[in-house]
C-alpha cells in the first residue's frame, strides 16, 4: 500500500515555530488558544526536539530553539517576520484568554473592513498572532472600495 505524500491530519503547509523554552510554550498554547498536544519528542539535553499541537483543525509543529545550530527563537532574532492567522469561533473571548495568559495586545479587537472582526497579539515567546472571527462576506469589489475610502479616495 502507498504511503501518502501528505500524512492523514495534515494540510499542505504547516506553520513550525522555534521558541525559548518550547514545554512552557505548550502550556501556553493550551490556555490561550485551547491547543490539544499531538506529540512531544523530547531530546536528552531536555529541550524539546519536536512536538505538535491542534488548535482548531490545524497543526502547529514546534521546537526549543538550538542556537548552536544556527536554529534561533524570533526574540534572538529581534523579531520576526512571519505572522500566524487564526481563525476562531469568538476572537473577542480568545483574544482576552490570550492577554490574561500573558500575551501582549499589538491591536485590540475589532471589525476589518475587509469582513473579519479581528486582533493581534504576540505571544510570551515573540510569535505574532492574528486572531479573527469571520463575519461578512465581502465581495473583493466591495474590500476595495472600503480600503479606498480607508485611505481617503
Amino acid at each position: 500500500m502507498p504511503v501518502p505524500p501528505i500524512p492523514p491530519g495534515y494540510r499542505s503547509v504547516t506553520p513550525y515555530l522555534i521558541l525559548e523554552d518550547a514545554a512552557r510554550a505548550l502550556a501556553w498554547y493550551a490556555e490561550a488558544f485551547g491547543a490539544r498536544e499531538r506529540m512531544r519528542l523530547p531530546m536528552p539535553n531536555g529541550r524539546i526536539g519536536h512536538a505538535e499541537i491542534e488548535i482548531g483543525d490545524s497543526v502547529v509543529m514546534l521546537a526549543d530553539a538550538v542556537p548552536e545550530h544556527g536554529i534561533r527563537d524570533p526574540r534572538a532574532l529581534g523579531g520576526s517576520p512571519v505572522t500566524l492567522h487564526l481563525y476562531v469561533a469568538e476572537v473577542d473571548a480568545t483574544v482576552a484568554r490570550a492577554v490574561a495568559a500573558g500575551a501582549a495586545l499589538q491591536r485590540p479587537v475589532e471589525n476589518q473592513f475587509y469582513g473579519d472582526r479581528s486582533g493581534t497579539v504576540q505571544d510570551p515567546f515573540g510569535h505574532i498572532w492574528h486572531v479573527a472571527s469571520h463575519v461578512e462576506e465581502v465581495p473583493p469589489e466591495e474590500m476595495a472600495r472600503r480600503m479606498r475610502a480607508m485611505d481617503g479616495g
